[in-house]
């Protein structure tokens, strides 16, 4: 086994790792003997086969465990929802927070943790952006398709004469992985502190516990106000400003290949518009896969599996 020394340094394989060294080192002795004493054939073989069988056990169940932690690392289950209104004034600011809590309903019928990190509400109560953490398995593998341009077509209550408004959210899904190439320097941070508001006891109210983080190269900056403690905050807010800063440099190098890329899914462009949401004839179309599904409340009720599966199965079929 080739990358042994590095399975013994990984806790997931190290103990595995040992085993099979073991077994290599008494595998080994086993052969010094034969090749000193022929006539020790027959007694040694089957020795040996059981060494075999033991190595290619131990081999089996390392394979396993490696290609789980690679797809963790291509799909981890941690990941960042942000959410933006767009175009459209009020209108869109209410469809920023529907889509936010359709996401939210989602996660829940998933079983994930669904955790609001920030949110900058608008004066109607709609979201002007706002981001959230989710947790559970698979979800990024399954939420990645979201990212992009969502457009509403629908009468707004205020509007008399019936004409329609279109109005957009961007959503931007960030995956958090465990292991991160990217180096960040202390000097190109720049924190500010704040009072978290809303619920959350007189100390929440009281002291500066909200964070935020600006990236200067970039002037990426992100906001947390989920934890109770100003450390706590931190934390999360440098996790999601690596997984933006991550996100970013994604879509960079992907858009330098985009005209090669045969999947007509694209993963990592936040400025692609990806779907519309029609009220008035209770249809929703993704246009990347040209697909229309109806009855959107049950969809803005969470119930998105079957637009998912589709996106996943078209995404695999290419």
């Amino acid at each position: 086994m080739e990358n042994l020394e590095e399975l013994k340094k990984d806790p997931r394989t190290s103990f595995l790792a040992i085993e099979y060294e073991k077994l290599v080192k008494q595998e080994s002795e086993v052969q010094e003997m034969l090749n000193a004493d022929s006539s020790l054939k027959e007694l040694v073989s089957d020795e040996l086969k059981g060494i075999e069988e033991q190595k290619e056990n131990i081999s089996n169940q390392l394979t396993k465990i490696v290609k789980s932690a690679e797809e963790e690392e291509k799909f981890p289950n941690n990941l960042i929802l942000e959410v933006r209104a767009g175009a459209g004034g009020a209108e869109a600011s209410f469809f920023a927070y529907s889509l936010a809590e359709m996401y939210e309903k989602y996660a829940e019928r998933q079983g994930w943790e669904f955790k609001k990190l920030d949110t900058s509400p608008s004066e109607l109560g709609g979201y002007k952006e706002a981001s959230f953490e989710i947790k559970g398995m698979d979800c990024y593998k399954k939420m990645r398709f979201e990212m992009g341009v969502h457009r509403i077509q629908r009468i707004p209550s205020t509007e008399k004469s019936g004409r329609v408004h279109t109005s957009t959210a961007s959503v931007a899904i960030m995956p958090i992985r465990k292991k991160t190439k990217l180096v960040i320097s202390p000097d190109d941070i720049e924190m500010e502190l704040s009072r978290s508001g809303g619920a959350g006891g007189q100390n929440v109210n009281k002291v500066e516990t909200a964070v935020r983080l600006i990236h200067k190269p970039t002037g990426e900056a992100v906001r947390c106000t989920s934890e109770r403690t100003q450390l706590k905050n931190r934390e999360k807010a440098m996790s999601l400003l690596v997984s933006k800063l991550e996100a970013k440099k994604e879509e960079e190098e992907v858009s330098k290949i985009s005209s090669e890329r045969k999947s007509q899914i694209g993963t990592s462009d936040r400025s692609e518009k990806i779907r519309t949401y029609n009220i008035l004839q209770d249809r929703i179309t993704d246009h990347r896969i040209k697909q229309s599904w109806h009855n959107i409340e049950k969809i803005f009720n969470g119930e998105l599996e079957s637009i998912v599966d589709a996106l996943q199965v078209e995404s695999e079929a290419n």
